[in-house]
């Protein structure tokens, strides 16, 4: 009877002693509990947690990459559109991201949700297509100082979609082709006046210098000449009249 009980009694003693050996991998830290308080966060290795008296809870140092669900944003001019976005982080102080809330990947989700959509629609459609950027710096600083408490650094955030209703889509369709049909007209104006411009300082020219009129006159029946037309007509220079005018007085 005694040494079945120090059979059992040694059976117990290997299975709490195997039991106290935990391995905890490179990227794993263990936050220890003693008797229900904080003791200390131990790892990566081999650590040993004494049973009954420590507990121990692994939190992974890994960046977590965590998609953030569809969201609906009314923008500040007042249209309607579906975001989506990706935000990575991780912990960098295990025992806040354990003391400090219950469930830090629930409530960093939580956060960036309502995050998304507040700094969205601060923002007309044209800012959120266009400054993409801007607004993921700004949605990422606003997480990284909500979630400092937390013993949780926001590394990055990106916008992944933003999706338009249909008639949204063809609203825009149609302002982007009225601009370009604007800026046509307006190319046009433009070049229309320049080569008004020109033309008046060429007429200029040829006013100060007749002689120059002249040789335009030979230039168009040179140009004449080398088309296939059947009739040419030539233009009387002034002066030749001017010149008979006055032999005949």
């Amino acid at each position: 009877m005694i040494g079945y009980f120090f059979y059992l009694f040694g059976g117990i003693i290997l299975v709490l002693l195997l039991s106290a050996i935990r391995i905890l991998r490179e990227y794993q830290r263990g936050v220890i509990f003693l008797l229900g308080r904080f003791y200390k966060v131990k790892g990566p290795g081999f650590i040993i947690v004494i049973p009954l008296i420590q507990q121990m809870v692994r939190v992974d140092m890994r960046t977590i990459v965590m998609d953030v669900p569809t969201q609906d944003v009314i923008s500040r001019d007042n249209v309607s559109v579906k975001v989506n976005a990706v935000v990575y982080f991780r912990v960098i102080d295990p025992a806040k991201a354990i003391i400090q809330v219950e469930n830090f990947y629930e409530a960093t989700s939580q956060l960036a949700q309502t995050t998304l959509r507040s700094v969205l629609g601060q923002h007309e459609l044209d800012e959120m297509l266009a400054e993409r950027e801007k607004l993921n710096l700004d949605i990422q600083a606003i997480l990284d100082q909500q979630t400092d408490a937390w013993g949780i650094k926001v590394a990055n955030v990106e916008i992944k979609h933003v999706d338009l209703d249909e008639s949204m889509v063809r609203a825009i369709a149609k302002q982007a082709e009225a601009e370009r049909e604007r800026r046509a007209k307006v190319i046009h104006a433009e070049g229309e006046m320049q080569a008004s411009e020109k033309l008046l300082m060429a007429a200029r020219t040829l006013a100060q210098q007749p002689e120059a009129i002249q040789l335009r006159y030979l230039q168009t029946l040179t140009e004449i000449a080398g088309e296939k037309s059947s009739t040419i007509v030539f233009p009387l220079p002034i002066d030749l009249l001017k010149l008979r005018n006055e032999k005949e007085q």
